[in-house]
């Protein structure tokens, strides 16, 4: 017989109970492991997704300013002086130093004056001599007025008595003459600075002859004056036309009475140079289509030296308002110009700009941007369009 496997009620009630305690059991287990892999899953997930990127961001300025149009200038000096000698000999000193300030007056250079004071004593002698002739000669014409009287002279002769007298008077007006020149003569031999200003180095050194020559004397150095200079520029045709047209209409900003401008130098990053346009010629060049314009500069650090090349800037337009973004915040894109901007939820937008002149560092945006924008100035190379990010406003 089979053996048969009886269970009680109590016993089946007991495996019963712990069947659900261990359906209960894995039940917490898979739920603790799924919890516990969620969690892995999302921090797993927190540290793939990095933070957004910091940038520095400013805001788009206006401001009012004016146009203008730029033009390429050369300095130079209000009085320039090619000094040359004016009487011939050799130099027997030199007493300026190169590149020194000198006062009108001052002697540079010396020629022998030996010769020319010896012309001086022959002139003086002559002179002297002349003198004695008409003394001389009037002394005659006084008695031939006696002895004509007496007639005991003919006409004739009193005639001839008075014309000696006139031609010893005549002598001694070209002997004065003839002293005057030997002195002005000798007066050359010293070489002066004829203005004040810079001279510059000596051409000529002490022992080498010179020549006097009129309008071919040895030229001996060159001075030019200090204080304001000019630069001169040529307008175009159009630009003058606008700029004429300006004044008339009275857009033009002016000061004390002067249209003012601006100048730059070649090592200068900005227009630091205010001056004021002094005159222009009175006709267009045919040639080139441009008229010259003459400005005035103050030059009184003297970095406005005659000869170098300078920019100007020209307004060519009233007051108006105009908006301004760092020079940092301009990207490019082949021929485009471009700023990222960041709007109220820090997301990163892509904004293709005209741009207008560079003014203190600061950009001139004519098309593409509005007054209050945010920009990016720092950060362009690791951000994109459509991207969040965590701004920080510039620190002016």
């Amino acid at each position: 017989m089979s053996p048969v496997l009886i269970f009680s009620r109590s016993r089946f009630k007991r495996f019963r109970w712990l069947d659900l305690s261990a359906a209960a059991g894995v039940a917490l287990i898979v739920f603790y492991l799924v919890n516990t892999t969620a969690q892995a899953a999302e921090g797993q997930a927190a540290q793939a997704a990095p933070p957004p990127p910091k940038v520095t961001i400013a805001q788009v300025q206006q401001e009012m300013s004016v146009e203008f149009r730029e033009l390429l200038g050369r300095v130079e000096a209000q009085e320039s002086v090619e000094l040359r000698a004016q009487v011939s000999g050799p130099i027997v000193e030199v007493r300026l130093e190169a590149g020194k300030k000198v006062e009108k007056g001052d002697v540079l250079f010396v020629i022998d004056p030996r010769p020319f004071q010896a012309q001086v004593d022959l002139a003086k002698a002559e002179l002297e001599r002349t003198k004695v002739r008409v003394q001389i000669a009037e002394s005659q014409s006084k008695r031939s007025d006696d002895l004509l009287g007496s007639k005991a002279i003919s006409m004739e002769e009193a005639e001839v008595r008075s014309s000696t007298l006139a031609e010893a008077k005549a002598a001694v007006l070209a002997a004065e003459a003839s002293l005057k020149t030997a002195l002005l003569d000798l007066e050359y031999t010293e070489v002066r600075a004829p203005i004040s200003g810079l001279v510059n180095r000596a051409y000529v050194t002490t022992g080498n002859m010179v020549s006097g020559t009129p309008g071919n004397g040895t030229v001996l150095t060159r001075i030019v004056s200090a204080g304001d200079v000019f630069v001169y520029a040529d307008v175009d045709e159009n630009t003058l036309l606008t700029f004429n047209q300006l004044v008339r209409e009275g857009k033009i900003l002016q000061k004390k009475g002067h249209i003012p401008v601006e100048a730059q130098l070649s090592n200068e990053d900005d227009f630091l140079h205010v001056g004021y346009i002094e005159s222009t010629d009175n006709h267009l060049d045919s040639g080139t289509g441009s008229l010259v314009l003459r400005m005035v500069f103050p030059n009184v650090d003297e970095e406005l030296i005659p000869g170098l090349s300078a920019r100007v800037r020209l307004p060519i337009s009233a007051e108006n308002p105009t908006l301004f973004v760092s020079e940092r915040a301009i990207g490019t894109s082949q021929d485009q110009k471009y700023v990222l901007t960041v709007g109220a939820d820090n997301t990163v937008a892509y904004r293709t700009v005209k741009l207008g002149r560079v003014i203190g560092g600061r950009r001139v945006i004519r098309e593409g941007l509005a007054a209050g924008d945010r920009v990016i100035i720092n950060g362009l190379q690791k951000v994109a369009a459509g991207m969040t990010v965590d701004p920080e406003v510039a620190v002016r």
